[in-house]
């Protein structure tokens, strides 16, 4: 797995669990098939600038300092931005076509965006398919993923 395949699950991880300790960081990584030695855990943590914060019963937990997360936000809306080159509907879903091997990258930008009517995203090799909750929003989530560009 990629390093910032890694972070960015590093990230999301923090962001919905209180995670308390490095070893069970590594263990809820683990539950989503990446394995890590503790020195790469605790180089992420700290290239992510990841903090502990103390929580009114007097535990700590890590936390996220939010300038982190916009910036790994603003580097996946540059890669979409650069690697997009079709954004299109059919009757059922979104079909973004990117240059070779950015698909999945440009799934997470979407991901990240938390735009409304996706149900689902496949990303392949330089096409990424987007399940919708209702075919109605077609044309509102096309219009959303190119504001991603603009």
């Amino acid at each position: 797995m990629k390093k910032y395949t890694r972070q960015r699950l590093i990230l999301d991880l923090i962001d919905e669990y209180q995670i308390h300790t490095q070893e069970e960081l590594s263990e809820y990584l683990e539950k989503n098939g990446v394995k890590a030695t503790q020195a790469t855990i605790s180089r992420d943590i700290k290239e992510l600038r990841i903090t502990k914060v103390q929580t009114p019963e007097g535990d700590y937990h890590y936390a996220i300092i939010e300038t982190v997360h916009d910036s790994l936000n603003e580097r996946l809306d540059k890669i979409f931005r650069s690697a997009v080159l079709s954004i299109k509907r059919n009757e059922d879903m979104v079909i973004v076509k990117t240059i070779s091997h950015t698909a999945t990258v440009c799934g997470m930008a979407i991901t990240n965006a938390k735009l409304k009517n996706i149900s689902g995203i496949l990303t392949g090799n330089d096409t990424i398919y987007i399940a919708v909750e209702d075919k109605d929003g077609l044309d509102e989530l096309v219009a959303d993923i190119k504001s991603i560009i603009r």
